[in-house]
């Protein structure tokens, strides 16, 4: 099958085939164009064979189409094999190049050597590639004048052609570009390209002035003293227009500074170190001035580039300086009033002027230091306690004033710190006094002894404990181990008998010089079990050790007792010759006895108790005898008193025996009186008591038939009695 292309408006091709004559083949096409997108863009004459063009064609949406002949006879049956037809849309010149973006940016420092590539301008054309249609050329239409820029018509890109570059004189350049196709001939397109000079150091920073002139006030720092202006063609706000400040003479001693302000790129001179008008009235200062960033070669140098500062300096009233401050000093603990601490003196700087000072305290917590008002001498004026909470880590610290008499005055304050010395003026204390060990010397612990020391380090720990030498005998039956700086543990040598033993220790510390003391220490030897501790029944003797013993308590009762007894026929025998008409030892009072005794508290019944006592034998002689008449009693030898003479106390102690029993006949032969054995009877005490009656302190005459055996259910503090009289 045979296709040919005719050049016909409308006709592309002709197909043909030779196996059958004209008019007895059907043809027809397949493919894009035809029964796929785009559809209906060609079309055939199924009897002649002939391919139409059906609508306009555009190459740059589809450049080719490839389409498929089919010839069949009139019965439907293939002829021939299908044949392909390409159809290739020739490419018009029907578009326009087009920039890639309306405008292109470019950077380039100003003193740019030519050649120096700036950007690249670059644009597309629809059109076939390959042909001129597509062919781009790249010019420059306007960039002003000189001609400072080129263009690569082939690549676009913008370059520098010559040297003149500077950024203080045009900073921003605008160039309009065009692009054209057919090799320049054919359509054209326009953009725009902005080229920035970037900016270099080629300006130095200079003065607006020769020499600045300005003031300021002594004694003060951290203040500005005035402002120094430069001038700097580059850019503003750059490291090549920012200004860097430097005084080159005339401040030895670092007292002024200059920073840049970094909005007007000004130098501010500040005082930084005080400055002294008795020292130095005017300070001559030269400065000189650069950028952050460093000068290029070829750049010229600025005219200005140092300038002179005269700063005068301005009198003013000083405050007094402390020559040393903060003051320390130490002293001993404990120091008496009036003890010299130190002399807390100032100086007054203003030197032309005649001014006297004066100094007080400010802070003086313990108010323990006096300070002299025209010398600044500061002594004690009390005794300051080592326990004082001001006292910290040993330092004690008060604030002195300092002032001079110029209006207005100034003030100085210093700081005094006294470290007080520790003094070795305690002695070790037991921190415990009593304790109980086990009976056996191999059951327990022992006893674990402690000591503490009111004195700080190195004056206390460690502490020695010993048996006191006083008493030899105690190591025969005791031994003292230490266990630590502050600890010992004291042990039986061998069996002792059950009960309270007092020892006595000699604790020293480790002060220079030490300090000992010999202390009691009250040990209660014990029954003990298995584990080490003491036995119930021996918990009375345990706690005997705290204090005092029942044996020694039952003996002082029965001293106040006996003593009582010895009081009782003094006083009978004083009232029995008072009522004889003698004048006694109650005729001399001119105050009634019974308003000079009070009367705290009775174990009688209350009123209706008159068998305690009678009130109205404290009365007066004479007003007793108004009274009523003394009772007598049936029992008594003499049916009267019978008026007795005075005694003469006992010279010796020989006599005392003598005069008790004396006095004890006196009271039994006394009608007005009960005998001195008597028992008073206060209450009765009711039915039912646990405790039983009180009858049998009148009934029995020893303990034998009384039972004890209840002592045991009251308690520890009874198990001591129940030992003594309970039953074995």
């Amino acid at each position: 099958m045979d296709v040919a292309l005719l050049l016909a408006l409308g006709l592309l091709a002709q197909i043909k085939s030779d196996k059958q004559p004209l008019g007895s083949v059907i043809y027809s096409i397949q493919g894009p164009g035809v029964d796929e997108e785009p559809q209906g863009v060609f079309s055939i004459d199924k009897f002649t064979g002939k391919v139409f063009l059906n609508a306009m064609l555009d190459r740059e949406k589809t450049d080719r189409f490839r389409l498929r002949a089919f010839a069949l006879d009139l019965g439907g049956a293939t002829l021939e094999e299908p044949t392909d037809l390409e159809i290739v849309v020739v490419d018009q010149n029907d578009n326009r190049p087009v920039f890639r973006q309306e405008a292109f940016m470019g950077r380039v420092l100003e003193g740019a050597v030519p050649g120096t590539y700036v950007t690249r301008a670059e644009a597309t054309d629809a059109d076939d590639p390959e042909t001129d249609n597509a062919a781009l050329r790249y010019s420059i239409l306007e960039q002003g004048s000189p001609q400072l820029f080129s263009i690569d018509e082939h690549t676009g890109d913008i370059r520098t052609v010559q040297v003149g570059l500077d950024r203080e004189v045009v900073a921003v350049y605008n160039l309009t570009l065009q692009v054209a196709d057919m090799s320049g001939d054919g359509l054209t397109a326009t953009a725009s390209a902005i080229i920035t000079l970037e900016d270099v150091n080629d300006n130095a920073p200079g003065f607006t002035q020769d020499e600045f002139f300005m003031e300021v006030t002594e004694a003060v720092s951290g203040v500005d003293v005035g402002r120094l202006e430069v001038q700097d063609r580059d850019l503003p706000g750059s490291p090549n227009w920012a200004a860097r400040f430097t005084i080159l003479e005339g401040d030895p001693k670092g007292q002024f500074t200059i920073r840049t302000d970094p909005k007007t790129n000004e130098g501010v001179l500040s005082v930084v170190k005080p400055l002294d008008y008795e020292s130095c009235e005017q300070y001559d200062l030269r400065v000189a001035v650069q950028n952050e960033a460093p000068l290029q070669a070829a750049a010229p140098r600025a005219e200005r580039g140092q300038a002179r500062v005269s700063v005068r300096v301005q009198d003013v009233n000083e405050a007094p300086v402390f020559q040393e401050n903060p003051l320390r000093t130490s002293l001993p603990e404990g120091v008496l009033p009036g003890t010299p601490v130190a002399t807390f003196s100032a100086q007054d700087p203003d030197t032309e002027q005649l001014q006297r000072l004066s100094y007080s305290k400010d802070y003086d917590p313990e108010d323990w230091l006096q300070v002299d008002r025209a010398t600044g001498r500061v002594q004690t004026q009390r005794v300051l306690s080592p326990a004082s909470p001001f006292l910290k880590d040993g330092w004690y610290r008060a604030i002195i004033l300092a002032c001079d008499d110029a209006s207005p005055p100034r003030t100085a304050t210093g700081t005094l710190s006294v470290e007080i010395l520790e003094v070795n003026d305690h002695a070790p204390e037991l921190s415990l006094r009593s304790g109980s060990v086990c009976s056996e010397p191999g059951q327990g612990s022992g006893l674990l002894l402690g000591a503490t020391d009111e004195d700080l380090p190195p004056h206390g720990a460690p502490f020695h404990f010993q048996l006191s030498p006083r008493v030899p005998e105690l190591t025969q039956n005791w031994s003292l181990s230490q266990i630590n700086v502050s600890h010992a543990q004291l042990r039986l040598r061998h069996q002792v008998r059950e009960g309270l033993h007092r020892l006595s220790l000699l604790l020293r510390d480790s002060g220079q010089p030490p300090q000992q003391r010999e202390q009691p220490l009250n040990v209660t030897v014990c029954r003990c079990g298995k584990d080490g501790a003491c036995l119930p029944g021996a918990t009375a003797r345990r706690a005997g050790g705290a204090g005092v013993s029942l044996g020694a308590l039952v003996i002082v009762l029965a001293s106040v007792i006996l003593l009582l007894l010895l009081a009782l026929p003094v006083a009978l025998v004083a009232r029995s010759r008072q009522q004889s008409g003698d004048k006694g030892f109650l005729h001399g009072l001119q105050d009634d006895l019974r308003d000079n005794i009070l009367n705290y508290d009775e174990q009688g019944g209350g009123e209706e108790d008159q068998d305690a006592y009678d009130i109205n034998q404290l009365r007066h002689p004479t007003e007793l005898a108004a009274l009523c008449r003394p009772p007598v009693r049936r029992d008594a030898p003499f049916s009267r008193g019978r008026p007795q003479a005075p005694r003469v106390l006992p010279s010796s102690p020989a006599n005392i025996a003598d005069f008790i029993n004396d006095g004890l006949e006196v009271a039994d032969s006394d009608p007005s009186v009960p005998p001195y054995d008597t028992a008073l009877i206060y209450d009765y005490e009711g039915d039912g008591s646990v405790a039983g009656t009180l009858s049998s302190i009148l009934s029995s005459l020893g303990d034998e038939d009384q039972d004890y055996s209840c002592l045991w259910d009251w308690g520890p503090r009874f198990a001591r009695l129940a030992d003594l009289y309970g039953p074995p």
